[in-house]
């Protein structure tokens, strides 16, 4: 272990954290957090990379959350997606980050929560112009569901995401279309569809807390390992 005050370690581990944390919730410039600690930015930006690799590494896997869930007595899942605003970038790196639904650069996330709307499970970031229920196949979330023998409500956004109508997993709503509009029944659906999946908005408001959220700055990879350490970092909050 490297002695404090060294050039390795220039504060404690405590102050360290502290600092961390401060980036990451109120997204406070490295900059200033360096000289108020007497330290350079340049390190101070070394040890939020190391502490979000760190957290990262500890964040979830698919079937590891859904057999959780089994395991405590769980039997749906909710599934929704979200857009992380990013910087605009220039030229051609611009394109695919530009999302037409949201009006707005970003990076897409699919998001597994549980029926309390507590966070479980996190994608891998994609590009803003990608489609929800694209990225939801290229991680075979049915597939993960079946063998974990668990279902899932999701927006209308995923309709048609569920391969075996037969025997479904993943429960949308109803979508009206021309000449057919919805019956009393199928509305009354609909909302029992969205009152259940109301929880999952607490669950990305839990997370956008961190501010640092606000406007990513950071390509794709390096975006999937900042929300996977903050899911662990809400997921430690909650349950403290």
């Amino acid at each position: 272990m490297k002695k404090i005050g060294s050039r390795w370690r220039k504060l404690p581990p405590g102050r360290i954290a502290l600092i961390i944390l401060a980036v990451l919730r109120h997204d406070q410039r490295l900059s200033d957090m360096a000289g108020g600690n007497d330290v350079s930015a340049s390190t101070v930006r070394r040890w939020l990379l190391e502490v979000i690799g760190l957290l990262a590494a500890r964040a979830p896997r698919l079937d590891r959350a859904l057999k959780k869930i089994t395991r405590k007595g769980g039997v749906v899942v909710l599934l929704d997606g979200t857009l992380v605003p990013t910087r605009r970038r220039t030229g051609a790196e611009n394109r695919p980050n530009y999302s037409g639904n949201h009006k707005a650069h970003g990076l897409l996330f699919l998001a597994l929560t549980d029926e309390r709307g507590n966070l479980v499970w996190i994608s891998a970031a994609k590009p803003g112009r990608s489609s929800e229920i694209t990225t939801a196949r290229h991680n075979r979330i049915t597939a993960h569901l079946r063998e974990a023998g668990l279902g899932a409500l999701a927006d209308l956004g995923f309709a048609g995401l569920d391969d075996d109508p037969d025997d479904p997993v993943i429960v949308t709503g109803r979508r009206a279309t021309r000449g057919h509009p919805l019956t009393a029944a199928k509305k009354q659906a609909n909302q029992l569809v969205s009152r259940e999946r109301a929880a999952n908005e607490h669950g990305f408001a839990d997370l956008k807390n961190w501010r640092i959220l606000t406007k990513v700055r950071i390509n794709a990879r390096h975006a999937t390992m900042l929300l996977r350490a903050l899911l662990v970092l809400t997921n430690a909050e909650i349950t403290r």
